[in-house]
């Protein structure tokens, strides 16, 4: 089996012939937990807008940016630097530093002790409207794909609506720094599993995403400029009793031709709502077995993982 059996499907076609479409996102989400989209409707030049001011932001002396460091508060929201994250069981931190946007809550919403208030860098002209506009793109985005995901799971497409209404998402923005000396057993992002429902992620095109196969080889995920890299996370893998897979994955170091290319992505890890119980969808659990996991609420599971990666 090789990596061209990752399925790369256009988001027009969900509209075309949902079966179908339906059919060939969740058969990858079985194999491989990854998928590629295209046409997804994220326009271009939000894309590109919001690339240019990732990279203003990341440019900004290393002063300018501690100003946006929240201690304590496990990179929620605002900027966590260089050298801090690292991959559950690994000793060697990732090499890449971050911004996160969440979602904004009106005051004394019941979620506003998971979620705090977002931070916005003074320093970049219209950063804020951008990520505001592209957090509420992907969102959008996200339901599209978690309705073929319940069409493919035999639910009703509307399944996930209710559960990811508030959801505690989180958009990324990941600078790794280009790479000038030997970085000894670092690499830019050690393999891990993400912790959330489903993560949707732009600018792979730089060479260096990983997958991990069920037969324990390391394959490419190669997406063309513009589309979507889609991964399963560990909730929907809890939820699904490990039908659909939560893959370890990891950003490997470029080559030596490449080193000096500094590599900037932007993945969204859509969220269940805080409250939401995650415990094995009926008919996920064959006949006489337990459940793969315990229920345990979504903020718990991401309390307890946010732990393990040293992020709190």
């Amino acid at each position: 089996m090789t990596a061209d059996h990752i399925a790369s499907v256009s988001l027009k076609e969900a509209d075309r012939d949902p079966d179908a479409f339906a059919q060939k996102l969740g058969r990858s989400f079985e194999e491989y937990g990854f998928a590629i989209i295209a046409d997804h409707g994220i326009p271009d030049e939000l894309i590109h807008r919001a690339e240019e001011k990732s990279k203003q932001f990341f440019a900004l002396p290393e002063e300018a940016k501690r100003k946006y460091l929240i201690e304590g508060k496990g990179g929620a929201r605002g900027y966590t630097p260089f050298g801090i994250e690292t991959a559950k069981g690994h000793k060697a931190h990732d090499l890449k530093e971050f911004w996160h946007v969440g979602r904004d809550l009106p005051e004394g919403h019941k979620f506003s002790a998971h979620m705090p208030n977002n931070l916005w860098p003074s320093e970049v002209p219209s950063f804020r409207d951008t990520f505001e506009e592209l957090f509420t793109t992907f969102d959008r985005t996200g339901l599209k794909v978690l309705s073929a995901i319940a069409r493919y799971l035999g639910l009703g497409e509307d399944y996930f609506v209710d559960t990811v209404h508030e959801g505690n998402s989180v958009l990324r923005l990941l600078h790794y720094p280009p790479q000038s000396e030997p970085t000894g057993e670092h690499i830019r992002a050690g393999a891990h599993e993400d912790i959330n429902t489903i993560t949707l992620l732009l600018g792979a095109e730089e060479a260096g995403l990983e997958l991990l196969t069920k037969d324990g080889r390391w394959i490419p995920v190669s997406p063309k400029p513009g589309e979507l890299v889609i991964n399963i996370g560990d909730m929907l893998q809890r939820l699904t009793n490990g039908r659909l897979r939560s893959t370890s994955h990891r950003v490997v170091n470029p080559t030596p031709d490449r080193a000096s290319n500094a590599r900037y992505s932007m993945p969204f890890f859509l969220h269940f709502r805080s409250d939401f119980l995650i415990e094995a969808l009926p008919g996920t659990v064959p006949a006489g077995e337990k459940p793969k996991w315990a229920p345990i609420t979504a903020d718990g599971y991401l309390q307890e993982r946010l732990r393990e990666i040293k992020l709190k």
